[in-house]
């Protein structure tokens, strides 16, 4: 009986391909175009329950009461938003180590031993997030230029964003 020799199993390459800028910017694209639909899926039963037909008529006055119920249903809105919006990202790149967009673009997160991340440094690297964006989104930009192609939130969290293969 003839066998075939099969090759080893490839190790894991020791030098990884990092990510690029436009490469992570699409994938970020593609992310916040999923979490804006699943927003909007929130929000438009929201608009119905508190409902828009009391700013439709011609002798709206708004009383104290009805104002601090709209403040109070969007604030519900804006919380349950972030903490989704947090939960997408975080969860993703912790347990699958990207998120829908990441794995459509064959990138991924890892920690700078190229394990994948824990749900506290993945949630971490979402807040190190604002930072990105209020140095003016030179946090991000700083991901095309840095040797490991590393964001002020990859910094802060101590993560990478390799390809995949």
């Amino acid at each position: 009986m003839d066998q075939i020799a099969q090759a080893p199993p490839m190790s894991p390459s020791p030098h990884p391909t990092y990510a690029g800028f436009w490469k992570r910017f699409a994938a970020v694209i593609i992310d916040e175009t999923i979490v804006g639909i699943a927003t909007l899926i929130i929000f438009i039963p929201m608009i119905l329950m508190v409902g828009f037909s009391a700013f439709t008529r011609d002798e709206f006055e708004p009383s104290v009461e009805m104002l601090i119920g709209l403040l109070g249903a969007y604030m519900i809105f804006i919380l349950v938003a972030v903490t989704g919006k947090w939960l997408y990202y975080a969860m993703m790149e912790s347990m699958k180590g990207a998120t829908i967009g990441k794995m459509a673009l064959g990138i991924k997160v890892t920690d700078l031993n190229g394990q994948r991340i824990s749900f506290g440094r993945a949630t971490g690297r979402y807040f190190g997030k604002i930072l990105s964006g209020l140095t003016l989104c030179i946090g991000y930009i700083i991901a095309g230029f840095s040797q490991q192609k590393q964001a002020l939130h990859d910094i802060l969290a101590k993560t990478l964003v390799v390809n995949k293969y």
